[in-house]
C-alpha cells in the first residue's frame, strides 16, 4: 500500500485483509489494514484504525479511519467477535 497514513509494522495487527468502503451508489473494494493499540505509557484507551489501500479506491481520498474505545466497550467488542466467530466456525463445521 503505497501513500500510507497508518504505521505498518511487524507488530500490526492485521495488514492485507479484504476491505470494502460502501457510499451512496457506489462500493470500493480494496486490501486493507486493521491495528488495534493503545498508548504504551499511561493507556487510556483502546484504538481500533482501519485504513483502505488507497491505490484500489476510485470515491474516496486516501484516509485512515480510527474509534477510541474504553477498556468496557474493547471488551464488549471482543467478545461480540468471539461469539460471532463462533457462529461462522459452527457453520463451517455443518458443511
Amino acid at each position: 500500500m503505497p501513500d500510507r497514513l497508518m504505521k505498518i509494522n511487524a507488530y500490526t495487527t492485521f495488514d492485507l485483509l479484504d476491505g470494502e468502503a460502501k457510499g451512496h451508489d457506489w462500493t470500493d473494494e480494496a486490501l486493507a489494514v486493521l491495528n488495534v493499540t493503545a498508548p504504551r505509557e499511561n493507556p487510556d484507551h483502546v484504538s481500533l484504525q482501519l485504513e483502505l489501500d488507497n491505490t484500489d479506491l476510485e470515491n474516496l481520498p486516501a484516509h485512515a479511519d480510527s474509534v477510541t474505545l474504553s477498556a468496557e466497550q474493547a471488551r464488549t467488542l471482543a467478545a461480540e467477535l468471539e461469539k460471532h466467530a463462533a457462529r461462522v466456525e459452527a457453520a463451517e463445521d455443518e458443511t
